[in-house]
């Protein structure tokens, strides 16, 4: 039986990608590579790992088991490599981070280069989606989220508490008068999101803080939202760090009208001691701590 330590590398990343060419992305190989590397693995081993078909590479119920073996070795090699170097020297490889779509590109979208920057051997796959991204099928290996998994293997912690409030267009205040009660609000165009693809119980804002009341302007995106409430459509629900980037925008009642909610990262434990997730959570979290006040709303709310 021969096989070495890049074997189980190359195994690994397919057992945590369930495709050839995905792995190869996380290897810096190609898919050729990567197949022949898993063959050899299972011909070293006289087992089939995976069950092939069109849709990608399946584990096995033996693959399954040996994931548990390399993954446990793949955290003695970090470990080795960590003590030997660093934890910024060895942190290496791929690490894809999911965020939500606000969290993602109106704050870490602009810091991330920076990381990148500082460690040119640790790729980062950075994912903003409308949607809940699996950690538990390895399409993350680090997640920021509005809740913490309800279960699983998973570390979680809060990063970040933050506040929404109601906006709109100085143009729109202009043609439509000011706004100074809760019972005016519900007199104007509303702009949310689309009901039956609120993916999160966070995202319900108009439930909430306008119960009984329905967005007249619908989007899964946060972007979307934020231009709509621009262009005068109506009122929109946005969180501070994103309105307050705009002169133009309006807070409508902030001391009555607003939401708090949290950003909470998660990872896997298989995987919260990696150098290379550790480092990179070591990074949000510094950030997020310095811009607090902003997260918070301080600013609007004199606190």
């Amino acid at each position: 039986m021969r096989f070495d330590w890049d074997d189980l590398r190359h195994f690994l990343a397919v057992a945590r990608t369930s495709q050839l060419s995905a792995a190869a992305r996380r290897l810096r190989s190609n898919h050729v590579t990567v197949s022949r590397r898993i063959d050899r693995l299972e011909q070293a081993l006289s087992m089939r790992l995976f069950e092939r078909s069109s849709r990608g590479y399946t584990l096995t119920v033996l693959g399954e088991r040996l994931v548990a073996h390399a993954e446990r070795m793949e955290r003695e090699v970090e470990s080795f490599g960590e003590t030997m170097l660093g934890a910024g020297e060895w942190a290496r490889g791929v690490a894809r981070l999911s965020t939500p779509e606000g969290f993602g590109n109106f704050f870490l979208a602009e810091r991330l280069p920076s990381f990148a920057r500082a460690h040119p051997g640790l790729l980062v796959e950075f994912v903003t989606i409308q949607q809940i991204v699996s950690l538990s099928r390895r399409e993350a290996d680090l997640s920021v989220t509005l809740h913490v998994p309800s279960a699983g293997p998973y570390t979680s912690e809060r990063v970040a508490g933050y506040r929404l409030f109601l906006y709109a267009s100085r143009d729109y205040l202009a043609r439509h008068g000011p706004i100074g009660t809760r019972a005016e609000v519900n007199l104007h165009p509303l702009i949310g999101y689309v009901e039956d693809m609120i993916f999160t119980p966070g995202l319900d804002y108009l439930s909430e803080i306008l119960p009984g009341m329905r967005a007249g302007y619908q989007s899964s995106s946060i972007q979307a939202q934020l231009q709509a409430t621009l262009a005068g459509f109506g009122i929109g629900i946005l969180p501070f760090f994103i309105a307050s980037r705009h002169a133009d925008l309006v807070p409508i009642l902030p001391r009555e009208l607003h939401l708090e909610r949290d950003y909470w990262m998660s990872v896997h434990e298989d995987l919260a001691a990696a150098p290379r997730i550790r480092i990179l959570a070591d990074f949000i979290r510094r950030q997020a701590a310095e811009f607090g006040p902003r997260f918070r709303g301080e600013a609007l709310l004199g606190t």
